[in-house]
């Protein structure tokens, strides 16, 4: 038996341990690295959000700026000259047709007035006398007592007082008209603006800034812009006898301030802005829309039935196509070719590609790929936490012991 030195053996045993530990790093390595291909940066599941299409109906709107304009403006001057003695209405008052506006001294007019009656008076005396006369003169003529000429002259003297008198009737109708005008009176129910002219001044009918400005509000219309390329479509309505609804909403699009319809299509559109315009009437029975104000006009062209409907960020512009990436069974994504159609707000009509209750990403497409695997953390904008996580775990859970329970029956009929 060959002793060996204790030295020796240290030495073996060491070398041993080395290489045992290298054999350890090396499978260490080698498994840490295809781990790590597994689970790189590249292949974690991408967090996203993702909308469920929908089928339904969706109503098409047209949007553009408008103007509120009156239906009919009306500056109120005086007919006559005079003094103004009354002003009868208050700044901003609501008037109707025919109520007493202001009242010009009414004294000259009815001197006028008597001056024509007592002219007429006169004439018709005089033609009462003339025609008298005539009836004697004939009476004579038939008698053979006076020549036919006097009876002719007798007769164009009478014609002649007619005409007079026929005269003086008008004068005094003009004297009468002239008293009427005297009073001013509001020729259209509307808003009266602010006072031109005080009592005491002396009016005229040539005055060019009258006595106070009329606008007629109830009701009152909005003139708009919209593209022509929107114009078939409202044409076709209005052909077809469609009454078209238009909102009038402030400035920050957030309150509605009436609804009317669609009352004309200007006859040209206008070549340097490519716009049409358009008048709309409202009732406006609360005052909410003020003459010359500005507002965001919205109008109900359409209505889309029974259409597949997706949001419009889950939309992508392809080099061919749009397209959406569609989410799988095992929460993976595939890009699907898509068609779209109208679109109005945040909703896009999809005429082809997409079904209703498909899934498709709205949040984190810049990182995906096709076959990207993914995480839902909002499912038609609801957060997946708390229970929806508890759910998906439970759910998850649940498929984790059905596998495990299969593999094990598996492994026991194999045995």
């Amino acid at each position: 038996m060959v002793l060996v030195p204790a030295r020796k053996r240290f030495a073996r045993r060491w070398w041993i341990v080395v290489i045992v530990v290298l054999c350890a790093l090396a499978a260490w390595w080698f498994f840490g690295k295809r781990t790590s291909a597994r689970t790189g940066p590249e292949n974690r599941p991408v967090p996203v959000a993702v909308a469920t299409a929908a089928q339904g109906d969706l109503p098409l709107f047209l949007g553009g700026l408008g103007t509120v304009t009156p239906a009919n403006n009306v500056l109120v001057r005086s007919r006559v000259d005079g003094q103004l003695i009354r002003v009868l209405f208050q700044e901003g008052q609501l008037v109707h047709a025919g109520d007493l506006l202001a009242e010009i001294d009414p004294r000259p007019f009815q001197v006028q007035l008597i001056q024509a009656e007592g002219q007429r008076a006169r004439d018709s005396a005089l033609l009462k006398n003339t025609q008298l006369d005539l009836e004697r003169y004939r009476t004579l003529w038939s008698q053979d007592s006076i020549a036919k000429q006097q009876v002719d002259a007798q007769e164009a003297l009478v014609r002649q007082y007619e005409g007079a008198v026929q005269v003086d009737n008008g004068q005094v109708e003009d004297a009468k008209l002239q008293l009427v005008y005297a009073k001013v009176t509001a020729p259209i129910t509307g808003r009266v603006g602010l006072r031109q002219v005080d009592p005491g001044n002396i009016v005229h009918a040539s005055d060019a800034t009258g006595i106070v400005l009329i606008t007629q509000v109830q009701p009152v219309n909005v003139v708009f812009t919209l593209p022509e390329d929107n114009l078939p479509r409202i044409v076709q309505k209005t052909n077809a006898k469609t009454a078209l609804m238009v909102d009038a909403y402030d400035r920050q699009q957030k309150l509605k301030l009436a609804t009317g319809t669609l009352l004309s299509i200007d006859n040209q559109i206008d070549t340097t802005t490519g716009t049409v315009k358009l008048k709309a009437q409202f009732h406006n029975e609360d005052s909410a829309l003020f003459p010359n104000q500005f507002v965001n006009v919205r109008m109900h062209v359409d209505t889309l039935r029974g259409v597949v409907m997706a949001p419009v960020n889950a939309v992508q512009r392809g080099a061919q196509s749009n397209f959406v990436y569609l989410l799988a069974a095992d929460n993976t994504v595939k890009i699907q070719n898509v068609r779209v159609g109208d679109t109005e707000g945040n909703r896009v009509v999809i005429e082809s590609g997409l079904q209703a209750g498909d899934q498709v990403v709205i949040e984190g497409l810049d990182k995906l790929r096709e076959g990207s695997p993914v995480e839902v953390v909002s499912r038609d904008g609801q957060p997946l936490g708390g229970e929806a996580r508890k759910e998906k775990s439970a759910e998850g859970a649940t498929d984790g012991a059905d596998k495990t329970k299969h593999r094990h029956k598996n492994s026991g009929a194999a045995q």
